[in-house]
């Protein structure tokens, strides 16, 4: 699996806020891919795709509550 960290310095976290904060990205070159970004606030953005093409979504503010956690439903059984 390869990955890059990459920082920013002023971007929107899901909060509304314009922070920094750091993204990962992992890719194993066969379609699995893990995208995440944590903001300096504590809210994250994740996505991952699996190598059927379908993918998860999940949104956290740094309170902890969910603000969108979407499913392609095409890899769950």
């Amino acid at each position: 699996m390869v990955g890059t960290v990459s920082t920013f310095n002023s971007e929107r976290a899901p909060c509304g806020r314009k922070v920094g904060g750091e993204r990962t990205r992992e890719d194993d070159s066969e379609g699995l891919l893990m995208d995440t970004i944590i903001y300096k606030c504590g809210c994250r953005w994740v996505r991952e795709q699996y190598h059927d093409g379908s993918f998860d979504v999940r949104v956290v503010r740094h309170d902890g509550r969910i603000l969108s956690d979407e499913h392609s439903g095409m890899h769950e059984g």
